[in-house]
């Protein structure tokens, strides 16, 4: 599939820079889309908190960083 740095992991980097978690399911893997997805949207709706704002703000990054660093396993 795609190797690091490929094109395909821009495109789910960006794609998760706009929606938490949309990289990860661009890539297939939907129990990361969805882990991602939820704590960020959490962490953002309670906003007011703080600190499930950070905590948002540092699962919507790492959702970033993580579909740009994905390598897909080697299907033998």
């Amino acid at each position: 599939m795609s190797q690091q740095g490929s094109a395909g992991n821009v495109l789910a980097a960006v794609a998760s820079l706009f929606w938490p978690g949309l990289g990860q399911l661009l890539q297939g893997r939907i129990l990361a889309a969805l882990m991602f997805f939820c704590i960020t949207v959490v962490g953002y709706f309670f906003w007011v908190l703080i600190i499930p704002l950070i905590i948002g703000a540092i699962f919507h990054l790492w959702a970033i960083i993580d579909a740009a660093k994905y390598t897909a396993p080697n299907s033998q």
